[in-house]
């Protein structure tokens, strides 16, 4: 179990490559599961312009809208400042900070897939979202 170093509430920092995908779907997440216990990042090492329509659609099905989610760059403050930090294929573009909790979750990249594959990433999303959150409270 994490126990926050920073403040009260824990902070979550989710970081793909394009933080257009996977990042952005567990983010909402969390967001949609936790309500405002924990604070709740996304980034990426090479953020794409926009999140992907499909993710957005896919999402939207399950009642949550991340459509007006932006891509962020990864910064080392924003890193720094989190509790947690969970890896969908940044490689070695994530830094490391000593007492930060980490997590590499193996995930399919939704970008180019069909809806049918996105919708089980985000299922398998889920699922990990539900394990941290349960680990953080």
């Amino acid at each position: 179990m994490s126990t926050p170093t920073r403040d009260t509430t824990p902070s979550v920092l989710f970081v793909c490559v394009h933080n257009a995908g996977r990042s952005q779907m567990a983010a909402g997440w969390l967001r949609h599961l936790a309500g405002n216990t924990v604070e709740v990042r996304s980034a990426g090492s090479a953020p794409a312009e926009h999140v992907n329509p499909v993710a957005v659609e896919a999402m939207r099905e399950v009642g949550i809208d991340i459509a007006g989610e932006q891509p962020k760059i990864l910064d080392w403050d924003t890193a720094e400042a989190s509790d947690v930090i969970v890896t969908m294929g940044c490689g070695d573009t994530c830094p490391v900070f000593p007492g930060t909790r980490y997590e590499d979750w193996k995930l399919t990249d939704p970008a180019g897939q069909p809806l049918s594959v996105v919708r089980e990433v985000r299922d398998e999303i889920r699922q990990h979202v539900a394990r941290l959150l349960d680990d953080l409270t």
